[in-house]
């Protein structure tokens, strides 16, 4: 029994006995599809991983649950049984003007999903690699030291390293030291149920209608029996999101709405400029202000930096400051200087409305096709732009 006692004691550190916890090499935090997949691939590669999400399973999540191709071809395994509908063009509306653009293409550009049906059977194939899953837990605090030991509601947990994939309010991102520096924008999201007239109308598509809110666009997406429909602004400031919504209703010519449930949300279009890695964490996805600055889509270059981390973990044989290393530097050399012009490509395009529009007319199938192509995944947005500005000028000449 004395024996026993000087154990406790000389294990206990800031009054948490950390002997008789399991040790994880990740804790992943969110269990979204960018975190569900990190911790998948964790696995692949004989990883211990805990998967940790603060709600119950499976879980609604705000989300207009259109997931581009480029997404899609990322998964390590097929998610038909999940998808409620695919479509091989979108089209694009601009408001007060007769501009109609759209590009079909073989492969399903779009692919409607609900993201509690969506998240879950990602989360299922983590499971049958041996991921372990905390649902319920919420993370409530961080002991930093030579292990993280992750406080939540139901007990702690130690890990040598975390992923954070905690959404654009990210706790994980708070209680490790960052500050917000992204720029989150309003969105306001419905799933409505329309008479069986308007969903036969309305689902032959799915459409972005832009300048349907000042510096924004509306967006209808079709699902298994109802629509997905919402508003977005490009900056943030105080706009009466309902009130636009509702003109989107009459836009849409819908007649009946049967049943509608509004989800308020946030949007990280600009990622964080103190970093993405400190003090073992990773932060991936919306915690650190991945979506396309441009369409506001944030799945595919969440499941991106998922695998960035991921593979930096992997490559530094769990070394976590080698790791973070190794993550910032994947970072630069692809993602960010493309988010980057994406976001020059983002300001023009909402402020500069009279001359986007001239420029939509003249080449409206060239921009539309390049777009498509990034949602297919078959191309980027050019790393450095007026580059590509300058060379576009020459084919012209």
């Amino acid at each position: 029994m004395c024996q026993f006692s000087f154990i406790l004691r000389s294990y206990r550190t800031n009054s948490l006995i950390t002997y008789i916890m399991e040790l994880f090499d990740v804790a992943v935090i969110g269990s979204g599809p960018a975190g569900a997949s990190a911790a998948y691939n964790l696995a692949k590669k004989g990883i211990s991983t805990v998967l940790i999400e603060k709600e119950q399973l499976p879980r609604y999540k705000t989300c207009g649950g259109g997931f581009v191709f480029r997404g899609r071809r990322r998964l390590p395994f097929d998610i038909a049984e999940v998808v409620e509908r695919e479509y091989n063009q979108i089209s694009l509306y601009f408001e007060n003007e007769d501009i109609k653009l759209s590009a079909y293409r073989e492969e399903p550009v779009v692919s409607m999903v609900m993201r509690d049906k969506f998240d879950h059977f990602i989360i299922k194939k983590c499971q049958d690699l041996g991921v372990v899953v905390k649902e319920g837990h919420k993370l409530t605090g961080i002991v930093f030291g030579e292990h993280l030991v992750l406080n939540t509601d139901q007990g702690d947990i130690n890990a040598k390293m975390v992923i954070a994939g905690d959404g654009a309010l990210s706790p994980t991102a708070k209680l490790s030291g960052w500050k917000e520096t992204r720029n989150l924008i309003p969105a306001l999201e419905y799933e409505v149920e329309v008479s069986p007239e308007d969903f036969e109308r309305l689902s032959t598509e799915i459409r972005f209608d832009v300048d349907a809110i000042p510096q924004g666009y509306a967006w209808s997406f079709p699902k298994a029996n109802h629509l997905s429909l919402g508003v977005a602004s490009s900056k943030k400031t105080r706009i009466n999101l309902k009130d636009y919504y509702k003109k989107y209703l009459e836009k849409l010519e819908i007649k009946e709405v049967i049943r509608e449930e509004a989800h308020g949300f946030q949007i990280p279009v600009s990622p964080r400029t103190d970093g993405f890695y400190r003090n073992r964490v990773f932060l991936i996805g919306d915690a650190a202000g991945f979506a396309d600055p441009i369409t506001a889509e944030g799945i595919s270059n969440a499941l991106l930096s998922g695998e960035l981390a991921v593979e930096a973990i992997v490559e530094a044989n769990l070394d976590p400051q080698r790791a973070g290393e190794i993550y910032e530097a994947k970072l630069e050399e692809s993602m960010l200087p493309e988010i980057h012009t994406g976001l020059t490509v983002s300001k023009w395009f909402y402020n500069q409305r009279m001359i986007r529009n001239f420029l939509m007319k003249k080449f409206g199938d060239q921009f539309v096709n390049s777009m498509t192509d990034v949602f297919l995944g078959n191309r980027s947005y050019p790393k450095d732009l007026l580059q590509s500005l300058k060379d576009k000028v020459k084919q012209l000449v």
